[in-house]
């Protein structure tokens, strides 16, 4: 659900900056996909000598600091005046030396210069056009000349230019981080209405970015310069939005968190209170809460009043005062050029109206569509009598309501009236939001309305629309799966007649959230792209440095938490910040130099992508879950199809945990396994496979995509054929056999090697990536010494958290894996190109400063893997023990985070260790400046991934001691002939374990999942 845009302009604002960017506080600069730079007006400077001058920063993705700034000046005088004017704004004044001028389409002649700031600092450059009497001056990095030349005419022209802009990029698709970006650079006010646009158009994550960013920039913000009353008031409206965000994302918890800190802040002002009943009452319809939503609007809220003026003297009590400075947030919220602000009363009312309309949202999802018409036409009454609707906040209400009454016209029967109410919306957003996500789910609920009324070849061309656009846009379908759900029932349904509609449903399953690990990977292998010269080695040193960039965002805000944004220490982390910023930037201009990392606006994978990637003998299966429903996509190297799973992913979800289930559990702190449920094993590979059972029968290299469940389960372990079931469950009746022993039974993984990939982008990429240049083979790294001393109670891991102690219980330490296995991995090598690290050499400080860790193509840690939280109400932070050292460098544990720094070469990662295919929480990957996380493979396996291993071994629950089995599959791992695909190197070491009674369960073989491509080799010679 979204909130109001609190825009008192009786324009559009958002059509108007489309036509002429000088009007609006931010413009794209260029035509790159999602918006690859962004011009944001400045908050003024010394260049600005008049009324007449504007300035903005160039902000590009993944750089942290503007790339450069834009002005448009008037009367500005000769070059070398000018030059001097706009110094102030460069990062290290220098000499700029005149070169040859250049022609700027439609602009003509501009002069230019380049400037070298310092021997550290990369080139800066100066372009210089004049049109009457006003200069328009662009200067930034010189790795940033097309953003330079298409933002200056931009602004010289008032148009935007569809052009691409070439700069270097690390290929990453994190929008928040972009807008949190835009949020810094911003005039606060023009930061909180872009902020309220973002949100009204769809862009939730990007709202969310800007609130934050707006929240931070208050705390920060020096106490004794600002009025109390309007902090309390500007920190409730950033707090209210900020959860409400959160909410729309799905995050209720922390939405409840951040409600209750905003409820906390003393306000008494009748629109902020309006406000926060609103948001409060969205977040509750979000949770389908309905009762509690109605309670909330039924809550009574004061009138607005403002106070009265008389002639004489005028007496301000702390009452009023504190209602007039609450006021201000919202009066400014739309920035510069606007003329014709909302008054308070106009403000409440738009928020009562929206209270109606919220009002007709519950009664039609309580299923009482004549009392929700009657609620939307009051709400519909409400808004237009406000300036005659002429004004942006009730155009995007108006929307709202509109959809609304669409859905209770079609509940009443009236599908004519809805669908032209539907295509009413989609006018209006057409004229004020183009190609948002807000246009998209009109569009969707359009296409969705479409299919249900037997329309569907007309819905397919209009949710084709809707892809287009989230594919150009860089974005996702987040928050519209059940608007979207529809159209790919439709392709499904439709892919036996018409068998192209697969490269259509491919395309879709793309625009769906994806787990974090698939992005790292993606990031991994364009740094791979050029081997290992001075190109990747920036490109690498960028992505750290973003990392880092994050971490200290958090730590920043942890010191002003608990010591005060003035604390030193938040001083002395502000203050890294924005040196490792500087430093980010000047990589990355550095990195533009490689031709590689430049412009990657690139399209969507297409099966003809995917499929000219797969070798003889190979497939790709693509699971995919929208809302509660699963698709799957299959391709091979001749043909497509794809089909929904006649399951529901919440029924798949208890399949799975029944299954989990029998292979292992904590019962008591004991782990248990019981018989497995071969009926469960059984059932779940005709729900997933069934339609391509031939067709699995002739692959030999199945390439697995899973999605919800199915992260959490190898896919091995599912069975192909009933005959062994049947076979076993005969036997088993017998009281006397033994209900472990699963011989015969046909498993997936016993004919085919499998290799499970995080995104079909992610596999094409790290399969066309260089291979590792490392010289050495191996490097075993386990067996943590014992603590000689009573061990502590507990050994804390990541920072101190709310929830209690969420320490690990010392005694882990004390019971050491054997580093049997590791010595039977590295007999496999000659000893000059093999290491073991044991004891008390394998310490997490020994690791980091050793510099050649990436002289090795294979990593094997056999440890103990801290992966499932000590209690329930701690977050996820995955971990690797280690060795305590002597004075305290090592603290025993090879955290997230850190791992993130390693810096690796390898082709291989093998995690022998306990759960490490495990998810890391959300805020352990913020923690380790990351976004996303909360998935399985988004813990141990998406830090190995980013420390630089193309490929992971990792588990799905504990390594089993019992038997010897993962020593032993580990040593059949490293028996294969050199050449081989690891693939089949796993396969091969799992067939032993299934053909031997006593390891034959699931639990001593099937656990250990690939990541990564299996057909690699693991072995290149002896």
């Amino acid at each position: 659900m979204a909130l109001l845009l609190f825009d008192g302009s009786t324009r559009a604002k958002t059509a108007s900056t489309a036509l002429h960017p000088r009007m609006g506080d931010s413009f794209p600069v260029g035509n790159g996909q999602g918006g690859m730079c962004q011009a944001q007006a400045g908050l003024g400077g010394k260049a600005l000598h008049s009324i007449f001058d504007r300035s903005w920063s160039i902000v590009c993705r993944d750089s942290t600091r503007p790339v450069g700034r834009l002005y448009a000046l008037r009367d500005a005088g000769q070059d070398d005046v000018l030059l001097a004017r706009i110094a102030p704004d460069r990062p290290d004044a220098g000499p700029c030396t005149g070169e040859p001028s250049i022609t700027l389409p439609d602009v003509g002649t501009a002069t230019t210069h380049d400037c070298q700031p310092g021997q550290a600092s990369p080139a800066y450059r100066v372009i210089i056009a004049r049109i009457g009497r006003t200069a328009y001056v662009a200067q930034g990095f010189a790795a940033y000349d097309s953003a330079l030349t298409i933002g200056l005419r931009s602004v010289a022209l008032d148009q935007l230019i569809d052009e691409p802009v070439a700069i270097a990029s690390l290929g990453g698709s994190d929008a928040a981080a972009f807008a949190r970006l835009q949020a810094d650079v911003m005039d606060p006010q023009a930061a909180l209405g872009e902020a309220y646009r973002r949100n009204a158009s769809g862009a939730y994550a990007e709202a969310a970015a800007y609130f934050d960013t707006l929240a931070d920039r208050l705390e920060q913000r020096d106490e004794a310069a600002t009025n109390p009353a309007l902090r309390a008031a500007q920190a409730h409206e950033y707090a209210v939005n900020r959860a409400l965000q959160l909410s729309n994302l799905g995050e209720f918890e922390q939405a409840d968190a951040i409600f209750a800190q905003a409820k906390a802040i003393p306000i008494a002002d009748g629109v902020q209170l309006r406000l926060r009943r609103n948001l409060m009452a969205l977040h509750a319809i979000n949770r389908g809460a309905l009762a509690e939503a109605l309670s909330l609007l039924d809550a009574p809220l004061p009138d607005y009043a403002p106070p009265a003026l008389s002639d004489g003297d005028v007496v301000i009590s702390a009452r009023t005062a504190n209602d007039m400075n609450a006021a201000l947030p919202l009066d400014r919220a739309l920035g510069r050029a606007d003329a014709a602000r909302l008054t308070s009363e106009e403000r409440a009312a738009i928020l009562d109206a929206q209270a109606l309309q919220m009002r007709g949202t519950i009664a039609r999802l309580s299923g009482d569509a004549r009392a929700a018409m009657a609620r939307l036409d009051q709400a519909t009454a409400a808004a237009l009598s406000i300036r005659a609707g002429n004004v942006v906040s009730i155009t995007r209400l108006r929307t709202q309501i509109l959809g609304e009454m669409a859905l209770a016209q079609e509940a009443q029967g009236n599908g004519k009236g809805a669908e032209s109410t539907l295509r009413s919306v989609l006018a209006l957003l057409e004229a004020r939001y183009p190609e948002t996500m807000a246009m998209n789910g009109a569009r969707a609920r359009l296409g969705s309305f479409l299919a249900r009324n037997g329309r569907g070849d007309e819905a397919i061309d209009l949710y084709r629309t809707v892809i287009r656009s989230t594919n150009d846009n860089r974005a996702s379908l987040t928050g519209i799966s059940n608007q979207i759900q529809p159209y790919f029932t439709l392709l499904t349904e439709r892919l036996a007649k018409r068998p192209e509609l697969a490269d259509d449903l491919f395309l879709a399953t793309q625009t769906l959230v994806r787990p974090g690990a698939a992005e790292t990977l993606e990031q991994l292998a364009r740094g791979f792209s050029a081997g290992s010269g001075e190109g990747s080695r920036l490109f690498r040193r960028s992505v750290s440095l973003t990392r880092d960039l994050e971490r200290k965002r958090v730590e920043i805000a942890q010191w002003t938490e608990s010591e005060g944004p003035d604390s030193p220490q938040a001083a002395a982390a502000r203050a890294v910040l924005s040196d490792l910023a500087v430093a980010q930037t000047r990589t990355l201009a550095g990195l533009a130099a490689y031709p590689q990392y430049r412009a990657v606006n690139r399209d969507a994978l297409t099966l003809t992508d995917l499929r000219a990637t797969l070798h003889p003998g190979e497939a790709y299966f693509k699971l995919a879950q929208v809302g509660d429903t699963l698709f799957a996509v299959w391709v091979d190297g001749t043909e497509a199809t794809g089909y929904r799973l006649p399951i529901s992913a919440t029924a798949l979800a208890a399949k799975v945990a029944a299954l989990r289930a029998t292979i292992s559990t904590n019962e008591n702190g004991v782990q248990t396994t019981y018989p497995l449920d071969v009926a469960i094993a059984r059932a779940l590979f005709l729900d997933i496979f069934g339609p391509v059972e031939a067709r699995l029968t002739q692959t030999r290299h199945l390439i697995f995509e899973p999605d919800g469940a199915m992260l959490s389960l190898p896919v091995n372990l599912l069975i192909t054929q009933q005959s062994g079931v049947d076979a076993y469950l005969a036997r088993t009746a017998n009281p006397q056999s033994d209900p472990f022993d699963f011989r015969g039974i046909a498993w997936l993984g016993r004919d085919h090697m499998v290799s499970t990939a995080l995104s079909a982008r992610a596999f094409a990429d790290s399969r066309a990536a260089a291979p590792s240049g490392a010289t050495k083979a191996y490097l075993g790294l386990g067996e943590n010494a014992r603590l000689l001393l009573a061990p502590p109670a507990r050994i804390p891991v990541g920072a101190a958290q709310p929830g209690g102690d969420c320490g690990w219980p010392g005694d882990q330490w004390n019971h050491p894996i054997s580093a049997s296995e590791l010595r039977q991995a590295a007999s496999a090598f000659p000893a000059s190109r093999s290491e073991i690290l044991t004891g008390s050499a394998f310490t997490d400080a020994g690791l980091f400063a050793r510099d050649d860790l990436d002289s090795f193509r294979i990593l094997h840690f056999a440890t103990h893997g801290l992966v499932t939280p000590p209690k329930p109400q701690c977050p996820a932070r995955p971990a690797l023990v280690t060795s305590f050292s002597g004075g305290g460098q090592s603290n025993g544990l090879l955290e997230f985070g850190e791992i993130f720094d390693l810096k690796l070469d390898a082709d291989m990662v093998i995690l022998s260790a306990c759960d490490t295919a495990g998810a890391a929480s959300v805020q352990a990957s913020r923690a380790a400046g990351l976004r996303g996380g909360g998935s399985a493979l988004d813990g141990l396996v998406r830090a190995f991934i980013g420390a630089g291993g193309r490929s992971v071994i990792a588990s799905h629950w504990p390594a089993p001691d019992e038997f010897r089995a993962t020593e032993r599959l580990m040593s059949g791992l490293f028996s294969i002939a050199p050449g081989e695909p690891v693939g089949e190197a796993l396969r091969l070491a799992q067939l032993e374990l299934m053909d031997s009674a006593e390891t034959s369960h699931p639990f001593y073989w099937s656990g250990f999942a690939l990541i990564g491509d299996g057909a690699r080799p693991l072995i290149l010679s002896r």
